[in-house]
């Protein structure tokens, strides 16, 4: 049996080899999960085979003895008493007191109840069951229904994915790249036109935190004084203030940015209430109420970045032709409303305010001062120049000069200070002023200039409206609409990127990687079987079984999403596997064994009768272990997939499980543990009827085909 459960292991794991090869930022965020699964795996192999079989060998019996009565007291006995010693007097580990004596009690229960239930379901229930899968597969098996079987089975199929595409062009189903989080906080970006003094930005912010706060403490967030929702808030002018999805986390000063933070609460504090809704809520809330201020309400990302939901590149030369451009796009997509778009901007500002100083290079060559020592003095008098070092307590402080505030941005003190400076001709010090070798005149800049791939880009990007999740239905209308703008010159060129390109990529790896894992088992089975046929019919029943996700994902009416629905598949494909295998080998082996009886060699055939009952044999003595492996899978996943929560400590410590459902576990792990319980309900149904109908056919076209190509008598018994 080893050896079935080696290739049963390696099976799985080889189906995640290729997810523990994700490449990128993506693939460090989400490469632990193959890899923990496959180390975890590989210890359960070990532990099963050197393990496991001392312990079964030394302590379990095949009869079911019951526990002398003495035994019983005595163990349950000192087992309480422990316990309610640790209880009474352990203090912070009377949690384990609790379980002593919950395991003594649950000793007596399964030995007056759960122990005449086990043996009734075992012996009844189960039994009964087993029969009526024998007669139902003995139907399956028999006359033309094998044909009917399967055609039809295919036929579903088909179905479902023409249900899955009918689903997605609806709309009914969405296509997410990674699970909508719940936020954990409502960020507000507020952004004035650049050159904006810092006091109006403050002077907006404080108005905006108000409004902001209107609806963060709303009667529905609040008991009494007590803000069950909102744990603390913040507010930010200037440095700091920026979007990183927009700024790249630059710390730079920006006097005309400010942004609101507001952190929730844990999920089990939250008494219910959705903090999405609340961010929509301060978004509807601030909706064209401030001209000329930009205004996004955001929440903290989940998983790596992937860029804005709508992002589109405009490439180029000439920067100023790509911002016009960029603001025509942005005016004609705001004609046409498309609704999902919240609000278009464009990440460079060609009105940034500046001074451009241009030094009178000649006169500086009579006078002896460069243009290095011009610009060097202006940025001293205004960023500061270091002066020295002040240690304190074993720590350095830099010392920087400059001017002060009122003088700092005062273009008269700045061009009437003088430079002092050695003339080399002379070698005496002289002082000049600024003013006498430089002028200077106010003009306008970009605030930025980028590049891709050597070429200038501009980008217009937007966040979704709320209640809008599928990016890439919206970018859909985007780009049907964008069919009709005339006004791009030849010159600039248009690319879809930002969350869109990397749900792209993302896609084309986990489609790749689930074939490659396909081949890994394919491989895999062939070693273990010797043959063709078997791995072809166990890598059929993987695609049957994707009739159980979509048909699960349409029905619901849950969204599609690519990172773990994609991981939920591969995931699904291992555990398809694993119950094929244990089914097809132990058929072969009975085939095997009665070839040996009868007295065969290895290259004959069983008579069609006998591979009847080898089949039906075969798939009665292993519905056990495939109802398990199915029912144990499904079960663990439940609590998973609806956010279960419940906290064992406080409820062996406090008596108090603190249950309550959701959180971000379950919005994250919950459509992978959707995916897997979709999908092995029907490979259950899959591995129990259509498996052994499948072999069952293989094995009657092998018997033709050979008694069609062979010259010899065919020995058929």
């Amino acid at each position: 049996i080893a050896f079935p459960i080696i290739i049963s292991t390696a099976t799985t794991v080889a189906a995640f080899i290729p997810l523990g090869l994700w490449p990128g930022i993506m693939g460090q965020f989400m490469k632990y999960f193959p890899i923990t699964l496959s180390v975890v795996l590989g210890s359960s192999l070990f532990v099963a085979i050197f393990f496991n079989s001392v312990l079964v060998s030394q302590f379990m019996t095949t009869e079911d003895k019951d526990m002398p009565l003495r035994h019983a007291v005595i163990i349950s006995s000192i087992v309480a008493i422990i316990g309610s010693l640790i209880f009474v007097f352990g203090g912070a580990y009377k949690a384990l007191g609790s379980v002593m004596i919950f395991s003594a009690i649950m000793l007596w229960v399964y030995r007056l109840y759960l122990r005449k239930m086990a043996n009734y379901f075992q012996t009844k229930i189960l039994t009964r069951f087993e029969n009526w899968y024998e007669k139902q597969l003995r139907k399956a098996l028999s006359g033309f229904r094998p044909y009917i079987l399967v055609g039809l089975i295919f036929l579903i199929l088909i179905v479902s994915f023409i249900g899955f595409g009918a689903s997605l062009a609806s709309q009914r189903t969405k296509v997410e790249f990674f699970p909508d989080n719940k936020p954990n906080q409502i960020i507000v970006y507020i952004e004035y036109p650049e050159g904006t003094d810092i006091k109006k930005t403050n002077e907006i912010t404080k108005v905006i935190e108000n409004k902001v706060y209107e609806v963060l403490n709303g009667n529905e967030y609040t008991d009494g004084d007590y803000n069950f929702m909102v744990e603390s808030a913040v507010s930010q002018v200037g440095e700091g203030a920026g979007n990183p999805q927009t700024d790249g986390g630059s710390a730079a000063e920006m006097p005309h940015k400010g942004k609101i933070t507001a952190s929730m609460r844990e999920y089990k504090f939250r008494e219910g209430e959705d903090s999405e809704l609340m961010r929509q809520k301060v978004q509807e809330a601030l909706v064209g109420i401030y001209p000329g201020v930009l205004i996004s309400v955001e929440k903290d990302a989940n998983g790596p970045p992937a860029g804005a939901p709508i992002n589109i590149e405009l490439e180029g030369d000439d920067y100023s032709e790509l911002i016009n451009a960029a603001e025509k796009m942005r005016d004609f997509i705001n004609s046409r409303s498309i609704a999902g778009i919240d609000e278009l901007k464009i990440d460079v500002n060609k009105n940034k305010p500046a001074m451009q100083v241009v030094v009178d290079r000649e006169k500086a060559g009579e006078l002896g001062v460069s243009s290095s020592q011009v610009g060097q003095q202006l940025r001293n008098s205004i960023f500061g120049s270091k002066a020295g070092v002040y240690k304190e307590d074993g720590e350095d402080y830099d010392i920087y000069v400059r001017f002060n505030e009122a003088n700092r941005y005062n273009s008269s003190a700045l061009f009437n200070q003088k430079i002092t400076f050695r003339d080399m001709a002379s070698g005496q010090i002289k002082e000049i002023p600024v003013s006498s070798v430089a002028k200077q005149s106010n003009n306008s800049g970009f605030s930025s200039i980028k590049h891709r791939d050597t070429r200038r880009v501009v980008t217009v990007y937007s966040a979704l409206s709320p209640g809008y999740n599928d990016a890439g239905a919206v970018v859909g209308q985007v780009q049907h609409a964008m069919k009709d703008f005339k006004e791009l010159p030849k010159s600039i060129k248009i690319d879809y990127t930002g969350q869109i390109e990397e749900q792209n990529k993302q896609m084309a790896f986990l489609m790749g990687a689930f074939f490659t894992g396909l081949g890994l088992i394919f491989l895999i089975l062939i070693f273990q079987f010797n043959s063709f046929s078997k791995p072809a019919i166990i890598m059929l029943a993987i695609f049957l079984s994707l009739i159980g996700v979509f048909s699960g994902i349409v029905i619901t009416g849950s969204a599609f999403v690519i990172m773990m629905t994609m991981m939920g598949i591969i995931s699904l494909a291992g555990i398809v596997v694993n119950n094929g295998v244990v089914l097809l080998d132990y058929a072969q082996l009975l085939i095997d064994r009665k070839k040996h009886k009868l007295g065969l060699d290895e290259e004959d055939y069983l008579n069609k009768e006998d591979l009847y009952q080898s089949i039906v044999q075969a798939g009665r003595a292993r519905l056990r272990p495939v109802l398990l492996t199915a029912i144990t899978t499904i079960l663990g996943l439940i609590p998973l997939a609806i956010g279960l929560n419940i906290n064992f400590f406080t409820l062996f410590s406090e008596f108090n499980p603190h249950i309550y459902f959701g959180g971000d576990n379950v919005i994250f792990w919950g459509p992978l543990a959707w995916t897997v319980i979709y999908g092995l309900f029907v490979a259950t149904f899959l591995t129990l009827i259509v498996v052994p109908v499948l072999f069952f056919l293989t094995m009657q076209l092998k018997m033709w085909i050979h008694s069609k190509t062979t010259t010899s008598e065919v020995k058929v018994y």
